[in-house]
């Protein structure tokens, strides 16, 4: 099975599926700080692995303005032709690989079961990126897979707990949940899942400096 058929497989397998639960934590979490606000401009959320867009439309439906990218074209396509896109939306839809991508500042990086994806070696480049473009105030939400998760060593980035506290030393942490369980795969096959599930608030400068 090629990757383009194994990508279409799994989002025919996740149509539908409600937005992940760390992005709405997130969400709630700035609309309590009245974000969005009425008669300013809508804050900037960067979509990475959108997929076939769960969370992007999530996003819009709150009224924020999105950029999304996927390295899968199919990806782009089915967010694109969604039925339930808000017509009026502030988005920007990209293919792109995480390697290339020079993130602009922005209120929100979400990156829902995505940046693991991206390979060990660019790894520590991209968080450096990521963490400078979120604002002071902003958000990440997101996961990231553990070293007894069944796809360690298949060339994904995998994380011990020590190395999350240190992606975490510019955040506040508001969620890290450590989850390992046994389970499937969205395409049913059987799997050891070692995730874990991260929003964090991105601090002043002044408190790391």
């Amino acid at each position: 099975m090629s990757d383009g058929e194994r990508w279409g497989r799994y989002y025919d397998a996740v149509a539908a599926k409600p937005p992940r639960p760390t992005l709405l934590h997130a969400l709630d979490r700035f609309a309590a700080e009245g974000i969005p606000a009425s008669g300013k401009p809508p804050p900037l959320a960067l979509d990475l692995g959108c997929g076939d867009g769960r969370d992007t439309v999530e996003l819009l439906r709150r009224g924020w303005k999105v950029l999304a990218i996927d390295a899968t074209p199919e990806a782009i396509d089915r967010l694109l032709a969604r039925p339930d896109l808000p017509k009026s939306a502030l988005l920007e839809a990209r293919v792109e690989q995480f390697e290339d991508f020079q993130p602009p500042a922005c209120d929100l990086v979400n990156a829902s079961f995505s940046l693991p994806l991206c390979s060990p070696e660019d790894f520590p480049a991209l968080w450096g990126r990521l963490t400078a473009a979120i604002r002071p105030g902003g958000r990440f939400a997101g996961q990231l897979y553990g070293p007894q998760d069944d796809w360690a060593g298949r060339g994904i980035t995998i994380h011990d707990r020590t190395a999350i506290e240190r992606l975490c030393a510019r955040f506040r942490v508001e969620k890290l949940d450590e989850t390992v369980e046994d389970g499937t795969t969205a395409l049913g096959k059987s799997k050891r899942w070692h995730i874990f599930h991260l929003v964090l608030t991105k601090l002043p400068a002044c408190t790391f400096n």
